[in-house]
């Protein structure tokens, strides 16, 4: 696991944590930076819909469409791949807010004619992307940035690219958001860190942090959770094999919780009324302390295609006890 240095912004105090979906309207106007579709879904989905349903304003950006997420590239050709994920992300941020469109997303590169690709963003000169995240970042003025830690929750190589490229973007902007990276809570970890050996070809799978050095640690209501399923089975491409492996109760176990730790080496400097108190008048909410490598993929039900986060989860929980 990668630790985060705070020697450079101590962290402020006292400090709350975002607990409910009524809390997270406190983190304003959010953006998440991610690598692939479904990583989104994943790591933020309720604190999506519950920012989007407290009136807040929600953008995502997606680094790659995902078109190499398969261990069946022969039946999933990268542009058959990436045109049903695409219209998968789309149909699976409409199902978070019941579709009335109010999540906002873009691809990274496309406004200016690029396209990068699945599984290489360690290997894309980081200029042009992080140029491109500054100016994203200056045009929608977050209050909160979602992204990966360094660690890139999985150890996948984009995801720890993604990571790097967010904190370079936020150190050229003017605009100074509060960065939150995923992570995992102590309880998750002991019930499903052994489902996924790292992608990166070391030691480190998910990272863990305790519940007193959590920005988040948002378990979802059964409303919240209802849309996060949903918004999953939008993206069956990728989500499927997994929530077949589980079973639905162990899924919404494996879903059903979302943390993110603030990144501290980070200047954060909150707007008035914004990530110190929510619009429903909750109380404080300040900042807590402190393509494809790895593995070969093992094969899926049905030769679908197969989502980051899901490999080799799927083959690890069909595994008899």
């Amino acid at each position: 696991m990668h630790s985060i240095s705070s020697a450079a912004v101590p962290a402020a105090t006292p400090t709350t944590t975002v607990r409910t979906a009524r809390d997270v309207a406190a983190l304003g106007t959010v953006l998440g930076i991610w690598a692939h579709p479904d990583d989104e879904v994943y790591l933020s989905a309720g604190i999506m819909a519950a920012a989007t349903a407290a009136g807040n304003r929600v953008v995502v950006v997606t680094a790659t469409r995902g078109e190499h997420g398969t261990d069946d590239p022969v039946r999933w050709p990268p542009e058959r791949l990436s045109a049903v994920r695409v219209g998968e992300l789309a149909a699976s941020l409409a199902a978070l807010d019941g579709g009335r469109g109010r999540i906002e997303h873009r691809f990274l590169g496309e406004s200016h004619g690029r396209r990068h690709v699945d599984g290489m963003l360690a290997a894309t000169a980081p200029d042009g992307p992080v140029t491109e995240l500054a100016t994203i970042i200056d045009e929608i003025a977050p209050d909160t940035v979602l992204t990966f830690g360094p660690d890139g929750m999985t150890g996948h190589p984009d995801h720890r690219t993604v990571a790097a490229w967010t904190r370079q973007a936020l150190r050229r902007t003017a605009a100074a958001p509060r960065l939150l990276q995923a992570t995992c809570t102590v309880e998750w970890s002991r019930e499903f860190g052994g489902l996924l050996p790292a992608m990166d070809g070391g030691t480190d799978t998910f990272p863990v942090t305790p519940a007193a050095d959590l920005a988040v640690e948002l378990r979802l209501d059964a409303a919240t959770l209802g849309r996060k399923t949903a918004a999953l089975a939008a993206q069956d491409s990728q989500t499927g094999p997994l929530r077949e492996a589980l079973g639905a109760r162990r899924y919404r176990r494996f879903v059903g919780t979302e943390a993110f730790r603030q990144d501290a080496g980070v200047r954060w400097a909150p707007r008035r009324g914004v990530g110190t108190r929510s619009r429903a008048g909750t109380a404080p909410l300040l900042p807590a302390p402190g393509g494809r490598s790895g593995p070969a993929r093992p094969p899926h039900p049905g030769g679908r295609p197969c989502a980051d986060l899901c490999v080799p989860a799927c083959a690890a929980a069909r595994r008899p006890a």
